[in-house]
């Protein structure tokens, strides 16, 4: 009656992992031993490892789904910058073929925003180069680091599910033979190291969990410092590229160009606007030395003229001294 009364409490106690109960110790290892033949050993207790495990799946999950998509949302976001970057170079080329078309300050204007949009195009350039290096491929390694971390926790779980199967075992061997103490012994010295396995990469996983998470919050500074800076030191440049482009567009002389604009449409207004403004940008000196040499010209042009009508007056006169000598000697021969 007794042995029965035994099996009939074996039968009533809760399976695994409800249970709380601390391993079991094969006789001889020394462990004190408490009511019912359980062990008081100081390794933790299976339910609170189960805890921590569940606690750092999480946190691995966790940090597998939001590193993922940052390094998705990043890479978009480089991707982007590239093709804005190509984008630019084609309106840099537009704009040279066009200012090729154009007034001579309005072609060296364009020109000269060209050059600075250019300039400002390899800037990005290196951003892009910079983000991929510096922000994507550290949140590209997380995929790999993660998968290390799986295994590592997929090494607790299998050694806590052997752990598991070896109470397992051994309480049915209590059940089927409570009387065999030496195959009782043997269960429990399985379920001992089992218990022992379990424990050792249940600590190790959590010193590689807490080296884990020491390690991830670093690389989050790093990453996003790393973005801040480049984008402050891309657009510390941009500023001044576009600085230097704005003055270039407002150092374009409208007036002049418009004057050129008018003189295609009416060449000769225009060289007689030419020489009005040559005339005026030419010192006293030039002028008076201009004027003089004006009047003699005028002059030696009015002294030309008054001699060729002198002789063409005695010209003149020698032809009606001829006609009248000639008038006389026909007289004479009549």
């Amino acid at each position: 009656m007794a042995t029965l009364t035994k099996v009939k409490r074996r039968l009533t106690r809760r399976p695994w992992p409800a249970a709380a109960a601390e391993p079991i110790a094969p006789p001889g290892l020394g462990l004190p031993r408490g009511p019912g033949g359980r062990t008081s050993s100081p390794a933790r207790a299976p339910a609170s490892r189960d805890n921590q495990t569940r606690q750092i799946r999480d946190a691995v999950s966790n940090v597998e789904k939001h590193f993922g998509e940052l390094c998705q949302i990043f890479a978009a976001y480089v991707r982007k910058t590239a093709r804005l970057r190509d984008k630019a170079d084609l309106l840099v080329n537009e704009i040279y073929a066009y200012a090729a078309t154009e007034t001579p300050n309005l072609r060296v204007g364009l020109k000269n925003f060209a050059d600075e949009f250019a300039k400002l195009q390899d800037y990005r350039q290196a951003e892009v180069e910079r983000l991929e290096a510096k922000v994507v491929e550290p949140l590209k390694s997380y995929g790999t680091i993660v998968k290390l971390k799986r295994d590592d926790l997929k090494a607790t779980l299998t050694a806590k599910n052997r752990e598991a199967k070896q109470l397992s075992q051994l309480e049915k061997t209590r059940q089927r033979n409570p009387s065999d103490r030496h195959i009782i012994s043997q269960a429990e010295s399985e379920l001992q190291r089992a218990s022992m396995d379990a424990t050792r990469t249940s600590r190790q996983l959590e010193e590689t969990i807490d080296n884990f998470e020491k390690q991830k919050i670093k690389d989050i500074k790093d990453i996003f410092s790393e973005f801040v800076t480049i984008e402050m030191l891309f657009h510390g440049k941009a500023l001044e590229i576009y600085t230097a482009a704005y003055q270039s567009i407002q150092n374009i002389d409208e007036n002049e160009d418009l004057e050129v604009f008018r003189s295609s449409l009416h060449p000769p207004d225009y060289q007689s606007r030419l020489d009005i403004v040559c005339a005026n940008s030419k010192s006293p000196l030039q002028r008076n030395s201009s004027l003089k040499f004006s009047s003699g010209m005028v002059q030696k042009i009015s002294n030309s003229r008054i001699r060729k009508e002198e002789d063409e007056e005695e010209e003149d006169d020698d032809d009606d001294d001829d006609e009248e000598e000639e008038l006389e000697a026909a007289k004479e021969e009549r």
